[in-house]
Parts: structure tokens; C-alpha cells; sequence
């Protein structure tokens, strides 16, 4: 019985086999991973998908509720304002004139 000498290219055949092996067994962990993580995900995201809808209507009710009145109160205000600072104009004109005049 010899001794069997092996070349460089089985060496090279069996390591080209060996990180084959290897790189599909990772590939095919990192899917069972990925896997397992979409399904634990998946419910967090239809969570997060109701919170979305539910603010989408509270803020749809905000504007229609709140937004809407609070608009008619301020366009109000400033109308007020308005007739206040005319008045004032109106008034201090007169007081003015009657001043040149001698009043």
C-alpha cells in the first residue's frame, strides 16, 4: 500500500465544493430568517396602519369640527377690529379738523 499523493486541483475541486455547501446553507438561514421576521412583523404593521387610519380621521374631524368655526370666529374678530379702527379713524379726523378750525 502507497501513499496517495492528491494535486492541487482536487484540493482546489474540494474546497469550491465545501464553500458551496456552506454559502447555500447560509443563504437558505438568512430566508428561514427573513421569514420568521416578516411573520413577527406583520402584525405590527397592520397596527400601524389602524393608528395611521385612525389619525387620518381625527384630524379629519379636527378640521371639519374645529377648524371651520375657529375660522369664523377669527375672520369675526378681525372684522371687529376693523370697524373698531374705522371708527377711530373716522372720529380722530373730525376731532383734527375741529382743531384747525379753532374748535
Amino acid at each position: 500500500m502507497g501513499v496517495v499523493t492528491v494535486s492541487i486541483e482536487w484540493w482546489r475541486d474540494l474546497s469550491l465544493c465545501v464553500l458551496g455547501f456552506g454559502g447555500t446553507a447560509a443563504v437558505l438561514v438568512l430566508v428561514v430568517l427573513a421569514f420568521k421576521f416578516y411573520f413577527r412583523a406583520l402584525p405590527v404593521l397592520d397596527s400601524m396602519k389602524k393608528t395611521a387610519r385612525t389619525v387620518a380621521k381625527v384630524s379629519t374631524v379636527v378640521e371639519t369640527e374645529l377648524a371651520g368655526p375657529l375660522a369664523q370666529i377669527v375672520s369675526f374678530v378681525q372684522g371687529c377690529r376693523q370697524a373698531v379702527g374705522l371708527f377711530n379713524r373716522l372720529f380722530r379726523k373730525d376731532e383734527e379738523e375741529d382743531e384747525r378750525h379753532g374748535g
